[in-house]
């Protein structure tokens, strides 16, 4: 960066400074979408609030000159132990924002995972990430739809299918009501203020066109993406269907039930995804961190778990590994990120994120992923002494 782009777009320091920045650039439209959550958002905050209760243990006098962010999950070695988690329409945080995903995904060594309502064609990001997208599902009641989108990951050439089961049906998300937030967008008086009130986001949109959802505008069904279609009827059956169906990687996600995670292994999925969708479903869940140690007790050591809901920092991915994740995906932080100051925006929270992993790490007296586990746990979720004493 030159003095003068460092004088407008400084590095962001942070999650909390991305999304004050992308609060001040974004229409409230579309910051409260990506901000918001269901209910009174009370699943949301402690999604945060229970992560940042965990504790890691520092060790001193450990050599941690060469630290190493590679990890291998799945049978494909990353160069990162994090990925671009499933987020539909993220072109509304910023026009191009799958391209800026793709890219990163590309330079950094890291998954690109795709949503069925992506703002690009899914064989487009495929391409883009030169095969390091992963493709994210939503089964709905057409069965037409649903069949058309596997095909078109097979074909395109996914390895990586995740299913995602918790969202039965949309959950009010009031800041959205409140705000007449619908996809296609229905402008009246009020969005039109908001809009010119950030010409920035504005301009830049309108020189691209509104985002729409690409993986439906290029069905060759014709049908249209309805937000608020039930998922209700999509069960046990449809997992056993989609896993005889499916060759590659089978993940599950939005898991926050040890009975289930248990009935998920047994039907064959490879990878269960530990999440509570951020937030958005279902306001009394618990926090997503606390149901992780719970699940990996029940799937065992050696099965592969990802997880996400909350994550904000180094600390947070740390912590997460520690309790039994083997792999994490973030989603708010990027938009937050895109919202803030476009691809470049996103390329400086991941600079940020990657050295306070590395920071985390050397504190905690390791130098490679494989090496985080519970021992670097002062205690455990359940608040049980973990690794305070000398002999861990």
């Amino acid at each position: 960066m030159t003095s003068i782009d460092l004088l407008w777009h400084p590095p962001l320091q942070d999650a909390e400074d991305a999304r004050r920045r992308a609060r001040r650039r974004q229409p409230r439209l579309i910051f409260d979408f990506v901000d918001g959550a269901t209910g009174q958002e009370i699943a949301a905050r402690e999604n945060c609030a229970a992560l940042q209760a965990v504790k890691l243990q520092s060790r001193v006098l450990i050599n941690v000159e060469d630290l190493s962010l590679e990890t291998d999950f799945l049978g494909q070695s990353f160069g990162r132990p994090f990925g671009i988690a499933p987020m539909g329409m993220c072109d509304l945080s910023w026009p191009g924002a799958d391209a800026a995903f793709s890219k990163q995904a590309v330079q950094r060594d890291l998954p690109h995972c795709v949503s069925t309502a992506s703002s690009t064609p899914l064989e487009t990001c495929f391409e883009r990430t030169a095969g390091r997208a992963w493709f994210q599902l939503y089964a709905g009641t057409d069965a037409a739809q649903t069949d058309e989108m596997i095909d078109r990951a097979e074909r395109a050439g996914y390895q990586n299918l995740i299913f995602t089961v918790d969202t039965p049906r949309l959950s009010r998300r009031n800041r959205d009501l409140k705000n007449g937030f619908q996809v296609p967008f229905r402008l009246g008086p009020k969005q039109i203020i908001d809009f010119a009130l950030h010409p920035r986001w504005s301009i830049s949109t309108l020189m691209v066109g509104p985002p729409k959802p690409m993986n439906y505008q290029t069905s060759k069904l014709g049908k249209s993406f309805q937000r608020g279609d039930s998922r209700g009827g999509v069960d046990w059956r449809f997992l056993e269907q989609l896993r005889k169906r499916w060759n590659g990687n089978l993940i599950v996600k939005g898991v926050m039930s040890g009975a289930d995670a248990r009935r998920i292994k047994s039907a064959g999925a490879d990878a269960i995804y530990v999440s509570n969708h951020g937030g958005r479903q279902l306001d009394s869940a618990p926090a997503a961190i606390t149901a992780l140690p719970k699940i990996r007790k029940v799937v065992g050591r050696s099965y592969p778990l990802i997880f996400d809901s909350g994550l904000r920092s180094g600390d947070d991915i740390v912590r997460a590994l520690a309790l039994g994740a083997d792999f994490v995906m973030l989603g708010r932080p990027l938009l937050y990120a895109l919202g803030a100051g476009g691809p470049r925006g996103l390329s400086s929270f991941l600079d940020y994120l990657e050295e306070d992993v590395k920071a985390v790490m050397a504190q905690i007296g390791v130098t490679k992923i494989s090496q985080i586990n519970a021992k670097a746990l002062i205690e455990t979720h359940s608040g049980n002494e973990h690794s305070g004493n000398e002999n861990d």
